[in-house]
């Protein structure tokens, strides 16, 4: 029985920045869960072609720039003509800018805010018909949007439209939930930690000495994010709806700080 809770065969999926990091590891675990087709999209077309031939005949690339609603509009018109009904959609493309707060410029917001936190919104938007196809009361389609705990809780770094439009984006979850669970939609969110990715440079050239601050001692491993993504597209997460999963070794939760 727990295997087949955990089953995503025969579904369809779409992975947003899928090409490396976290996308690139969702992707994954789709596919070695049982995903009939796992789209990946990426605005570097000759890196989302390359993961895809490396997942694997199952992951199509699906090259596209999402950060504007002409781009979101674009990329779902191009998934519904090769597929009618998607079962799951992981909106993970993001963007992140650090500057002194004096300094803070208005185009690292825009370009932040804007992949963070408005394309998930209009692309939900433009595949609401593909994922009401694909739902039914007993199998719940899913979107699954990947936040991060700098929505949950301050980090030091001066990111400011990042951790707004992270922590904007675990309320939307919230709000988008409340409207399409009535199709059939289960909407909820991830807040990853600290994996290692282009994104999470610190991460992924320091990790021996970020993980002596994760109360369990290590940073992220590829299979835990999988797993974490997998369990929300599956049966097994079918009750879950509008919550946002912390991802993080317990970072946001279950740290008390320090004076």
């Amino acid at each position: 029985m727990a295997q087949g809770l955990f089953s995503l065969e025969g579904r369809v999926a779409l992975v947003t920045g899928g090409s490396r990091g976290i996308g690139k590891m969702i992707a994954k675990g789709f596919l070695d869960a049982g995903a009939a087709r796992v789209y990946i999209s990426s605005r570097k077309p000759a890196a989302c072609d390359e993961t895809a031939a490396e997942l694997g005949e199952r992951c199509i690339s699906l090259p596209q720039d999402v950060s504007t609603v002409e781009g979101c509009q674009a990329l779902a018109k191009r998934l519904t003509d090769l597929e009618p009904k998607l079962d799951i959609l992981v909106n993970n493309a993001g963007a992140a800018w650090g500057a002194p707060f004096a300094e803070f410029p208005e185009s690292g917001w825009d370009k932040v805010v804007d992949l963070n936190l408005k394309s998930p919104f209009f692309l939900t938007q433009a595949l609401h018909g593909a994922l009401k196809a694909a739902a039914s009361h007993d199998q719940p389609a899913k979107v699954i949007n990947i936040c991060s705990i700098d929505g949950i809780r301050l980090n030091p770094q001066e990111t400011y439209s990042y951790h707004a439009s992270k922590s904007g984006l675990i309320y939307l979850t919230r709000r988008i939930a409340a409207e399409l669970i009535k199709d059939s939609i289960n909407v909820t969110g991830i807040a990853p930690g600290a994996f290692a990715s282009e994104m999470n440079r610190v991460a992924r050239d320091q990790g021996d000495e970020i993980a002596k601050r994760i109360p369990s001692r290590r940073i992220g491993r590829d299979e835990d994010m999988a797993a974490a993504a997998i369990y929300l597209a599956s049966r097994a997460g079918d009750y879950v709806v509008g919550e946002t999963i912390a991802v993080d070794g317990g970072v946001a939760l279950a740290s008390t700080g320090g004076l």
